[in-house]
């Protein structure tokens, strides 16, 4: 799992939460349900079964992976629509090709976001490189979806393509973590991603024993999500592990830990930290819509039969027929 190391987590920044901060305690912890997505590639659902009062402004994310493909077996996604928010999507392991049809596109790979505020509307499609098709290998990574507040949803559409040498690299005290700053700010240090509701967005690494604790924005919520390994979250200390999502209560700060034992395959803990500001709106969600009204969800399946949210392009770099097993 590289995305994106030091040698010495020394050499950067340092982090911690004043000594009278507030530790959110653990109001909860699931477990994420596995599936399939798009031309079925395996994701496990992080949100799946928590109360959105406690995800607003987050919607849903899938852990796409981790999964060793073998030569002609790399999937992806069929061209679909959106409207209504933000998809978030991070890539630790592999490639990712990505175009819409108003023409915007990329390659994103070990490190890099790709974030896109589908607003008003769009088609899209995501799908490994052909050559990695063709030789199979290792892809990991996330999608997160991000709600707009009503006053956004029908914004242009825009891109944000965030390389993995971009981010704000911080540590603890001791230097056993790495925090990756995708989006949002900690403790004063910003990420690059520009985000149209307040959130924060942290890929975090602790070595073995590590333990961090972190300022949380008190108008924030606070969630956690195990990527891989063995740890412990709140001042409690409540058990976490991979495929795992810990919901934070109320306070200043947050908690992690790692195990002083990792699986064989995983030598540490890593967790993706998210905070936002809940938009506190009505939310009308069916299938790649989200608005606030029925009616507006309505419009946006017309609107999308009708071809009001873009055309698939008759020629592009990417196969319509996806990858040939």
């Amino acid at each position: 799992m590289p995305a994106v190391t030091v040698e010495n987590p020394l050499t950067l920044p340092r982090v911690t939460a004043p000594t009278d901060a507030v530790a959110r305690p653990v109001l909860a912890v699931t477990t994420a349900p596995g599936g399939f997505e798009g031309e079925g590639f395996p994701v496990r659902r992080a949100f799946a079964g928590i109360n959105y009062r406690h995800l607003d402004p987050f919607i849903m994310m899938d852990q796409m992976g981790e999964v060793e493909y073998a030569p002609g077996e790399p999937k992806g996604t069929p061209w679909h629509p959106h409207r209504g928010f933000e998809t978030v999507t991070y890539i630790i392991d592999g490639i990712f090709d990505h175009q819409d049809s108003n023409g915007g596109g990329g390659t994103i790979t070990n490190g890099d976001t790709q974030w896109m505020t589908a607003g008003s509307g769009l088609l899209h499609i995501e799908a490994p490189p052909e050559h990695l098709v063709v030789s199979g290998g290792l892809f990991h990574g996330l999608q997160l979806w991000v709600n707009l507040p009503a006053k956004d949803k029908m914004m242009a559409p825009r891109y944000q393509d965030i390389r993995g040498g971009s981010v704000q690299l911080l540590t603890s005290p001791d230097g056993g973590a790495l925090l990756r700053v995708i989006a949002g700010e900690l403790d004063g240090h910003a990420g690059p991603g520009i985000t149209h509701t307040p959130i924060t967005m942290i890929h975090a690494t602790l070595a073995p024993g590590a333990e961090i604790t972190l300022p949380w924005r008190e108008d924030f919520n606070g969630l956690a999500y195990v990527l891989a390994g063995r740890g412990a979250v709140g001042a409690e200390r409540r058990p976490v592990k991979v495929g795992q999502t810990a919901v934070f209560g109320e306070g200043s700060s947050l908690v992690v830990r790692a195990d002083e034992r990792q699986d064989a395959n995983t030598p540490d803990l890593e967790v993706v930290l998210l905070g936002g500001q809940p938009i506190r709106e009505p939310m009308a969600h069916y299938g790649p819509f989200v608005m606030n009204t029925r009616e507006e969800l309505q419009q946006a399946f017309e609107d999308f039969q009708k071809g009001r949210l873009g055309t698939v392009p008759a020629v592009h770099g990417m196969s319509e027929q996806g990858p040939q097993g």
